[in-house]
């Protein structure tokens, strides 16, 4: 009988545990610091259209692939997953890797796209304008609990 009671005190303190990690985390309160989300500095700005078919994109009327293992992030900096943009038209920021294709993206709306996407970048004071815009869109970004809408 002494081993079924402390199987049973262990199951249900198990069974507790994960109940009590399901909960959402409680939100942010006025006084706490908030995380800012940072600026990549080698990132190019563009229209990219996600086919029906994921990893088979569009990046600005090009073709073009995402890589395996892809990283996009939405606005809250959260993992977003290929077959969640799939027949969409996103504004973003993306990076590529090394075989060429595009691996890191960061979505924005259509009022930041416009602050970055409007930069001539053909010279180098271009770029530095670019590296400005994009730190004032990502410094007026403040990450809230994901579960406030």
């Amino acid at each position: 009988m002494n081993r079924w009671t402390r199987f049973l005190t262990a199951a249900l303190a198990l069974a507790a545990a994960g109940a009590f990690a399901q909960q959402p985390p409680p939100p942010l309160s006025p006084g706490q610091p908030t995380l800012v989300r940072e600026a990549p500095r080698d990132v190019k700005p563009a229209v990219i259209t996600v086919s029906a078919t994921p990893p088979v994109i569009a990046v600005n009327g090009v073709a073009d692939r995402f890589s395996p293992g892809a990283r996009i992030r939405d606005r809250n900096n959260m993992l977003m997953l290929t077959g969640q943009l799939a027949g969409k038209t996103l504004y973003t920021v993306y990076r590529r890797d090394a075989s060429g294709m595009v691996h890191e993206v960061w979505l924005l709306n259509y009022e930041e796209f416009t602050k970055v996407g409007g930069v001539s970048t053909g010279d180098p004071e271009g770029y530095l304008r670019f590296y400005e815009l994009l730190n004032l869109v990502w410094s007026a970004r403040t990450l809230i609990s994901p579960l406030i809408p």
